[in-house]
């Protein structure tokens, strides 16, 4: 019986999944809606599955499911969607490492995707910072929003800070 309300509280959720040309199938109407709302300056916080996301949304941000999700195809669509802030040095953020996997020479390669991903949406170098663990998770309880993601990689978790799109011509 427990299964029949899980489902049901799906199929009649306000967030079903709406398939709409040029919105990639994997930005759920909840994370489409969200970033529709954001304003230039406003922060996103893309999630690894070990990042404390229940938590930090208690303190501000909206919590938005994605579990099973990478967050490189999120990312993608995410900048493909919403310009960057390229009126600040850093519009991208990541979590550095603590200082005892520095210590250790602790690879990160799944930043280096990311920094593929963004640089080739804005079509230039794009700027991303380093922040400290807690002051990363300081930073989070302030986003407008965090994606819980499956992502596995350590060090997975990034902020976007979202900038403004050019007048039509």
């Amino acid at each position: 019986w427990i299964t029949n309300i899980i489902v049901d509280h799906v199929l009649s959720s306000k967030w079903n999944m709406v398939v709409l040309r040029g919105i990639p199938r994997i930005v759920s109407p909840q994370l489409l809606s969200i970033l529709g709302r954001m304003g230039h300056g406003d922060e996103i916080v893309l999630a690894d599955a070990n990042f404390p996301s229940a938590s930090i949304c208690s303190y501000k941000p909206e919590l938005v499911r994605a579990d099973g999700h990478g967050i490189p195809p999120l990312l993608r669509a995410i900048t493909n969607l919403m310009p960057l802030d390229l009126y600040v040095p850093n519009p991208a953020m990541l979590m550095d490492l603590v200082p005892g996997d520095k210590a250790k020479n602790l690879k990160t390669p799944i930043w280096d995707v990311y920094k593929k991903i963004i640089n080739e949406s804005e079509g230039q170098q794009i700027g991303i910072e380093l922040i400290e663990r807690f002051g990363f998770y300081e930073r989070s309880k302030q986003a407008f929003a965090v994606v819980a993601t499956g992502e596995g990689s350590l060090y997975g978790n990034i902020i976007l800070k979202k900038g403004v799109l050019p007048p039509e011509e």
